[in-house]
């Protein structure tokens, strides 16, 4: 770790605006301790998301330049089109102006299909999405993942035995696996898994999809970590887990190192136009869908850039730096760290307050407050629901999302944010009250939902 250095020079710079304890404290009243709505001016180091907010090359920077931004068949598209191909070997390319498009449109295509939607864990967006369109979903991440103290370098697999059961027991519309595995602590999935995932999917008629948003940081697990693929190169392993799949979606503002986009593939002819007619009435014409020309080209740039090894080192390595300065600073983080975040176990944090005061919420708004740092919940207010009834349903881990933006941060600011933590640890930890949802959306109730203390 002593040699983590970027591996790219910086031209140009954003300045940060220092806030007071004070200020934030009125700044975060005032957001109704929902973090999602404080203005970025007065976030001193953000890690709410990696989705869009990395920075750009030079080269996408330049490429924006020569786009065409012609309605139907620009150059920019075959650009972006050839180049998924290339990547992914899928033959059917609809771009979309984010992931949660491409995610829904396909999902609107298996309503007949079956009643559930079974994955190692859908993230929110498509969690959300399925069950506006009537899905029932269920979450089968493997066994290891729930054991904090077993060091396992898959934690985001799927349960090959609880879904040859659901198959089997269950009538199943699609089976989506999600690499890296976000909601589980980014943690990767081997390339075993996802080919014995295949296998069962074959096995009962069940179309495999891939939500591979962070594609090629997956491949670099399984790299490092999956015997028999040291000498691989990443666009090789990445390939090889887009062979397994009948569809994918991808959301370009994560691993296609773009501000925007995202696409939908699928391999079979009447389904690709099935999915362009819905995309026409939503997004646009299917050789743009919902994107600038320039911001095809950007992705279409990106996504050769991701599969650079000295990136993803970097990368991967910046993630394990700061889990080890949290570790070491006595905080429960998810083990052993994934590519894009760092995860705190906020119910072990914050062992003095019940699930019910929602301890993950109340950590990101403390941060916050003690720091000027923007972090994500990943827990009940994410995750649970309210019933009619008025019973809530909380979720299995309470975590709060350190995410990394791509190519933004240096070393120090990790250590900012790190020694900003453990400071806050030795003298704030047990002032911390647990919080109440005051106003609520019936859909990914994070975004939008007002707080306060108790």
């Amino acid at each position: 770790m002593e040699n983590l250095i970027e591996p790219y020079k910086i031209k140009s710079l954003e300045p940060i605006y220092w806030t007071s304890r004070e200020e934030r404290k009125e700044i975060l009243k005032k957001a109704h301790l929902n973090l999602f709505f404080i203005s970025s001016k007065n976030v001193i180091i953000d890690l709410l998301t990696d989705s869009g907010t990395g920075a750009m090359s030079a080269n996408q920077w330049a490429s924006l330049m020569n786009a065409d931004e012609s309605y139907a068949g620009s150059k920019s598209f075959d650009l972006f089109e050839q180049t998924v191909q290339e990547i992914t070997g899928f033959k059917h390319v609809i771009p979309t102006h984010q992931g949660r498009s491409a995610e829904r449109i396909l999902l609107s295509q298996f309503k007949q299909n079956g009643e559930y939607i079974v994955s190692n864990t859908l993230f929110d967006t498509t969690r959300a999405n399925s069950e506006d369109y009537g899905f029932k979903v269920l979450d089968i991440p493997c066994p290891e993942f729930f054991k904090d103290d077993e060091v396992h370098p898959f934690k985001g697999n799927i349960d090959l035995i609880a879904l040859e059961k659901t198959l089997k027991e269950k009538s199943v519309a699609l089976v989506i696996l999600t690499i890296t595995n976000n909601s589980a602590g980014a943690q990767p999935v081997s390339l075993e898994n996802i080919k014995e995932t295949k296998k069962l999917c074959q096995k009962y008629f069940v179309p495999l999809c891939l939500d591979a948003c962070r594609f090629s940081e997956n491949a670099w697990f399984i790299k490092k970590r999956e015997s028999g693929f040291s000498k691989k190169t990443i666009k090789e392993i990445v390939k090889t887990s887009f062979d397994c799949a009948d569809l994918t979606f991808v959301s370009a503002k994560k691993d296609g190192l773009s501000h925007i986009g995202g696409f939908l593939c699928v391999r079979e002819s009447t389904l690709s136009e099935n999915c362009k007619n819905r995309l026409i009435l939503t997004e646009g014409f299917p050789t743009y869908g919902g994107l600038a020309g320039r911001d095809l080209e950007a992705v279409a740039l990106g996504l050769r850039e991701v599969l650079e090894e000295s990136y993803l080192k970097h990368r991967i390595d910046s993630t394990a730096y700061l889990h080890q300065q949290l570790l070491e600073g006595g905080f429960p983080v998810l083990s052993p760290p994934g590519g894009h975040a760092v995860y705190i176990d906020a119910k072990k944090l914050l062992a003095h307050l019940p699930v019910s005061s929602y301890p993950g919420q109340a950590l990101v708004s403390s941060l916050y407050e003690y720091a000027g740092i923007r972090t994500c919940e990943i827990g009940s207010v994410m995750f649970g629901k309210t019933l009619e009834n008025g019973k809530e349903i909380y979720h299995n881990k309470e975590l709060v999302r350190l995410c990394l933006p791509r190519r933004v941060y240096t070393k120090s600011h990790l250590n900012y944010v790190s020694n900003s933590l453990i400071s806050f640890k030795e003298k704030e930890l047990d002032k911390i009250r647990g919080i109440k949802i005051v106003k609520s959306s019936p859909f990914l109730r994070h975004f939008s939902s007002h707080f306060d203390w108790i």
